[in-house]
Order: C-alpha cells, then sequence, then structure tokens
C-alpha cells in the first residue's frame, strides 16, 4: 500500500465514524434522554452543558479505547463508569421504548396499515440476510 492509500483510508474510516456518531449522538437527542434527564432534575437550563457532555464522553470513551490510554486509579474510575453508564443505557431504552408508539401512528395516518405484514418480512428478511452474510464471511 502507498501513503496515497493509507491517507485516503484514514480519511474514509474517519469521516465513516463522524458520520455515524452524530446519527447517533442525533438520536439520542431526538429521543429525549437528555431533555428528561434535564426535566427531572429540574435543571434544564444546563441542556446545553448535558448534551456537550453527552459528546465528550462518547469523544474521550473512544480515544482511550484507541490509544490504550492508562489511567490512574482505573478500576475506580470503570466502576463509576460502569454506573452511570449503566442509568444512562437504562433511561435510552426507556426513552425508546416510548418513542414506539410513533410506529402505529404513522403506519395508520401514511394509509399503509394493509401493507404492513410486507414490511415486517422485508425487515425480517434484510436482519436475516444481514447476519447470515456477517457470519458467513467471518468463517
Amino acid at each position: 500500500m502507498n501513503l496515497l492509500q493509507i491517507i485516503f483510508l484514514a480519511l474514509l474510516g474517519l469521516s465513516a465514524g463522524m458520520i455515524v456518531a452524530g446519527g447517533v449522538f442525533s438520536f439520542i437527542v431526538e429521543l429525549g434522554v437528555i431533555s428528561d434527564f434535564a426535566d427531572r432534575t429540574h435543571t434544564g437550563n444546563h441542556i446545553l452543558i448535558y448534551e456537550d457532555m453527552v459528546a465528550a464522553g462518547a469523544i474521550l470513551g473512544n480515544l482511550f479505547q484507541i490509544f490504550e490510554v492508562n489511567l490512574p486509579g482505573r478500576m475506580i474510575f470503570l466502576a463509576i463508569y460502569g454506573l452511570f453508564g449503566g442509568i444512562f443505557v437504562g433511561c435510552w431504552a426507556m426513552a425508546l421504548a416510548e418513542i414506539l408508539n410513533v410506529f402505529p401512528i404513522f403506519m395508520r395516518r401514511s394509509r399503509i396499515v394493509r401493507y404492513l405484514a410486507v414490511f415486517v418480512v422485508m425487515v425480517a428478511l434484510g436482519k436475516g440476510i444481514g447476519a447470515g452474510l456477517f457470519f458467513w464471511k467471518r468463517w
């Protein structure tokens, strides 16, 4: 591999990662997890700080994993991270469960209820084919 190919692959990987991370952050914000935290703790005036901390946590977590940063007292840090990470994922799951009511309303209003079985079969086939290709490629 020459230098130009390596640079191209690095830029491609970096930009793809940024796109995926942006999508995940948008999804988290759209689910309302952060605004629910602010609402329940009565700290809505600090919502931008919450969003910045979510982004900073993801960025620092990726950097620590990629560059294998060794922190002093990492077992204590890991326990604290695990606690807050578990709370966050639990709240995210609950917000996702609440927002799932959007799909039946969307299907009814867009008048595609009679094709619901086709959509379910297509999603199942897509997941099945995707998983099959993933495991076949790994073998």
